[in-house]
């Protein structure tokens, strides 16, 4: 009889045990960036959270879901530009669920469909531009990708809030040729800035001898004031012509005789 009592006893204290278990199970802790997707039978039921939730076991299943923004990195990808050049480039991916029912039941991984379509996204859009475009415009491109990226993740409830292409790798070859490219282009630069330069200074010098040649005696001057400047270099002897309608100027007496003769 005693021993019948305590198997009895021990059964109850097992069920006890359990049914213990069974109720603090039933309890769950979600933190502020996480949210619970419950199902009920295997149907959708709600979405529960944050802070303490009540799941029923066997019956009921929790599937959590992190809330906060995702930095993904893009692995490195073989593009074609448009002009037909071979480039690597690679990109970081920012984005965060804002509705976890979808981000559960339209698609099985959303994180791994989120990365594989930031590839392909990333290559055929930049496989549309040429190399120049890829290099100076790359706040448009990161513009369209996210675009493209956030549209096609709406119905995963997935955001795409930025895209940014870290670096672009060309071969050793290609980055000579731009270097080319680049020295050609300083070159004509320069070029064009001489040639500007030099057709200022000739319309300058045209108006000078036009105010010049309106009085004699500023050529005196001008003449004068050259003479000075050699002066004073004293290195070196300095031959320099005399006109003979400076002389004239500088002995007017002996012009007026002349015409006296005449």
């Amino acid at each position: 009889m005693q021993a019948i009592l305590s198997s009895g006893m021990l059964f109850t204290g097992a069920i006890i045990f359990l049914l213990l278990l069974l109720i603090i199970s039933m309890f769950r802790i979600l933190r502020e960036y996480e949210r619970g997707v419950i199902f009920f039978l295997g149907r959708f039921e709600k979405v529960k959270g944050p802070g303490l939730i009540i799941v029923i076991p066997i019956i009921q299943q929790m599937v959590r879901v992190d809330l906060r923004t995702v930095v993904m990195d893009v692995p490195s990808q073989d593009v074609i530009s448009r002009d037909n050049v071979s480039v690597r480039v690679n990109a970081v991916i920012y984005f965060r669920v804002i509705d976890s029912q979808k981000a559960i039941i339209n698609v099985e991984n959303f994180l791994q469909a989120t990365s594989q379509l930031a590839q392909t996204t990333l290559r055929s859009v930049l496989g549309q531009h040429e190399l120049d475009e890829m290099l100076a415009n790359r706040d448009m491109l990161n513009t369209d990708i996210q675009a493209i990226l956030d549209a096609r993740t709406d119905g995963w409830g997935i955001k795409v809030s930025n895209v940014e292409i870290k670096h672009i790798d060309l071969n050793e070859t290609m980055v000579r040729a731009i270097a080319r490219q680049a020295e050609a282009e300083r070159t004509r630069r320069a070029k064009v800035i001489h040639a500007s330069g030099e057709m200022e200074a000739s319309d300058k010098l045209v108006e000078a001898a036009a105010k010049l040649a309106q009085e004699p005696n500023a050529i005196l001057l001008r003449y004068l004031q050259t003479l000075t400047e050699i002066a004073s270099e004293k290195n070196s002897t300095i031959l320099f012509p005399m006109p003979t309608e400076l002389l004239a100027n500088l002995m007017p007496g002996k012009k007026e005789k002349s015409k006296d003769d005449t």
